[in-house]
């Protein structure tokens, strides 16, 4: 018994340590420690509260970081806000730290850098040498030009060669890269405006311009259309792709344009919307009806923002904005939204050019541009159809016709032609 005793103590004494009683309780277990105890908790007890966390949909639907299309979808909706950059970038930006692009650690990147400054310098010397050559042919009298003619087409020619040069002075530079895929770029300086217009016609126009041949807007409303501006529009905070079919009761309310020019200088612009598929019973066909019109609107490559129920003061507005509507049993109805840039400085409509824009039908574009003397250089256009809300908003603007129904005409039978009965005895 005295033997079993000894033997028993010692495990005792191991599970009282274990348990934090007895003897050995005091001692703290050290496992993988170089510092002192006492200095470590005093670390721990003099450090700062760390700041709480933004909230998850902070976090989660930043325009620089949404890396997944459902994030995407979201951020838009909310917010409105388009993702900046490419989806490898914002996705990279979760985990990287927030290092200065410039100030990038990589040695041949640096090289690199300091070839193209020295490139750039070369063409800023270009650049002010072409400056001084368009300095001296102004001060030149138009007689040792060859005339007027001669004198303004070479000045045209070296402006063109200028901007050129203003261009190729920053297309490689990783600086202006970037801010041009964060957003950050300023439209004032050719060669954010090169940038955008080089990759709005790699793809979106592309687009618009298969979709304006598919849907026969040229030549139904023009007969020949090559747009150079960019033109976005949105009901709300909801973007229209270009022929995209839109609720009635959303196109209700007049929409928000964004005319993004790529050129410099201020200008002044036509709207107009135009509908070329209203049916005509007496004719068997098809006419056309201005749903909206307005003149003088200034647009720039920094100020291309129309709303068309506030438009600015030095705007004329011809034709106020008419619900897009289609009756019952009518095929789908196109919406052209047309911007035609203006050659004279202000253009006023008089009372008989109100009362012809405010037709039911019969409104002629082509007619229009020639009066004006203008150019179409944007479009967009979205579709309509006889849906549950159509009616209700054809009665709130006071249109007529909500309770027409169109069915087509069923064809003729041929008569029956009653074969000789001669031939089967």
């Amino acid at each position: 018994m005295v033997v079993a005793a000894r033997s028993v103590k010692p495990g005792l004494l191991c599970l009282q340590c274990l348990l934090g009683r007895g003897p050995g309780a005091t001692q703290r277990v050290r496992a993988f420690q170089t510092s002192a105890i006492g200095r470590i908790e005093g670390s721990i007890e003099t450090q700062q509260p760390t700041p709480e966390p933004p909230p998850p949909s902070a976090r989660l639907l930043n325009a620089n970081t949404v890396a997944s299309p459902k994030l995407e979808r979201r951020l838009v909706r909310r917010t409105g806000q388009q993702p900046i950059g490419s989806r490898r970038r914002r996705a990279a930006l979760q985990t990287s730290a927030n290092i200065p692009f410039e100030l990038l650690p990589y040695q041949c990147f640096q090289e690199a850098r300091k070839v193209l400054l020295a490139d750039r310098e070369e063409k800023l010397r270009q650049i002010e040498e072409e400056r001084r050559r368009i300095a001296k042919v102004l001060a030149t009298p138009a007689k040792q030009c060859g005339g007027d003619y001669v004198k303004k087409g070479r000045l045209v020619r070296m402006h063109n060669h200028l901007q050129d040069l203003k261009i190729l002075a920053d297309i490689n530079d990783p600086i202006i890269k970037k801010r041009f895929e964060d957003g950050a770029g300023d439209m004032n300086r050719p060669i954010y405006r090169h940038l955008a217009d080089r990759q709005w016609r790699q793809q979106r126009r592309l687009i618009l311009l298969q979709r304006i041949n598919q849907m026969h807007i040229v030549p139904d409303v023009l007969s020949a259309l090559e747009p150079t501006a960019e033109v976005t529009m949105k009901f709300a905070r909801r973007p229209v792709q270009p022929g995209e079919f839109v609720n009635s009761s959303i196109s209700e309310r007049p929409p928000k344009l964004n005319v993004q020019i790529f050129d410099r200088g201020e200008r002044l612009v036509t709207i107009a919307v135009v509908d070329p598929d209203v049916p005509n019973v007496d004719t068997d066909s098809f006419d056309s009806r201005c749903h909206f019109l307005a003149t003088n609107i200034p647009v720039s490559p920094v100020a291309g923002n129309v709303d068309l129920a506030r438009l600015p003061e030095e705007a004329q507005l011809i034709r106020p904005w008419l619900p897009p509507h289609a009756q019952k049993g009518s095929p789908y109805h196109r919406l052209a939204v047309l911007v035609l840039e203006q050659q004279e400085d202000k253009i006023y409509a008089t009372e008989d050019e109100k009362t012809e824009a405010e037709k039911h039908s019969g409104f002629d574009l082509r007619s229009l541009i020639r009066h004006i003397r203008s150019k179409p250089i944007g479009v967009h256009l979205f579709r309509t159809v006889w849906d549950d809300a159509t009616a209700g908003v054809m009665q709130r603007a006071g249109i007529e016709g909500a309770n027409i129904e169109f069915k087509r005409k069923k064809p003729e039978k041929l008569p029956y032609k009653k074969k000789d009965g001669e031939r089967y005895r």
